[in-house]
């Protein structure tokens, strides 16, 4: 099952504005937006490998590990994370263990760790630059079989089916032949994620680019100086909510499991408190470059991260 990523739409954005600034509490699990389908969620130390195909510059890939390794302040490589400015990407990513709290069980919140893995550089294009949904999968296995969530990112000059068209990522899980190691089949978690900076920036990457549709406002400056990388870390980061919360299928979400919402896509286009269509929210801002932001992360870095929905208030919880 790969679950889309799918795109700010103005109706639906108008839609679940609605819900998150609603002030009512969720108490009963049964009345939460997104339903618990009683699988297992992401638990254990996990590494996130990455898996990067085709042409990016060591400054493009560092922008990336360097988000990774801000995640949690817990894991044993981010020393850096545990240093990180308020708001953090750690502070951002702890919203997800209330997920695991209303989860219940064995598998708590704590036992979750995620840090960087290894990195696979695919740089002439082994499968070609137009790839399908099994070939994201093929790609995927170059990382670990277990223990792991293995990110596919794609350069701007890959086509993917759906990529620009209803989604700017995906995320999932195999148990194929890709995953076979001796006798034994492995089921893991991945995510893909495409850059498009060349090819639909206004689509996947705003509000760092003007909209293809919808309310137009200027596009504001991305804060690691890179529309497509910075618009990969948006995505990248709600998928990797939705990985955490729902790895294969039957974890929370509301709708159809093949094209489900979760943690991150039920509050689409809001980053910060004040968002409407079109406003992205009342962001922080550098003072020096004039980038949007609102989370620092490793090694001094500054990020644009999705709200997430709080199973806890019923609302899209923002870092600002």
């Amino acid at each position: 099952m790969a679950s889309s990523f799918l795109i700010v739409k103005l109706i639906l954005l108008t839609s679940f504005l609605n819900v998150c600034s609603a002030a009512l509490v969720v108490e009963d699990p049964q009345t939460q937006l997104l339903k618990y389908h009683k699988g297992s969620l992401l638990h254990g130390k996990i590494s996130v490998n990455l898996i990067w195909y085709g042409k990016f510059k060591p400054s493009q890939r560092t922008i990336v590990s360097d988000f990774i390794s801000s995640l949690s302040s817990s894991s044993s490589n981010s020393a850096a994370a545990a240093a990180q400015i308020e708001p953090s990407v750690a502070t951002w990513w702890r919203t997800t263990e209330k997920y695991y709290n209303l989860a219940g069980g064995a598998k708590k919140a704590s036992s979750l760790s995620l840090s960087l893995g290894k990195q696979v550089l695919d740089e002439g294009y082994s499968l070609g630059k137009s790839l399908s949904q099994k070939q994201i999968v093929q790609l995927a296995s170059k990382g670990e079989k277990s223990n792991a969530v293995n990110v596919v990112l794609t350069a701007s000059d890959v086509n993917v089916d759906g990529f620009c068209v209803n989604r700017c990522g995906s995320h999932g899980s195999s148990n194929s032949k890709f995953a076979r190691r001796g006798n034994k089949n492995y089921k893991f978690a991945y995510i893909w994620v495409g850059n498009s900076e060349t090819q639909c920036p206004g689509f996947c990457a705003w509000p760092f680019h003007q909209p293809i549709y919808g309310p137009q406002s200027p596009p504001l400056v991305a804060p690691n100086n890179d529309v497509g990388l910075d618009g990969i870390v948006i995505n990248l980061s709600g998928l990797l909510a939705g990985t955490a919360t729902n790895p294969f299928g039957n974890g929370f979400y509301q709708g159809a499991a093949g094209a489900p919402l979760e943690a991150a896509s039920a509050c689409p286009g809001v980053y910060a408190k004040g968002a409407y269509p079109g406003y992205a929210g009342d962001l922080l801002v550098d003072s020096t470059t004039g980038a949007s932001y609102n989370a620092h992360g490793a090694n001094g870095r500054k990020y644009l991260l999705p709200a997430i929905y709080d199973p806890s208030t019923s609302r899209c919880s923002t870092l600002v």
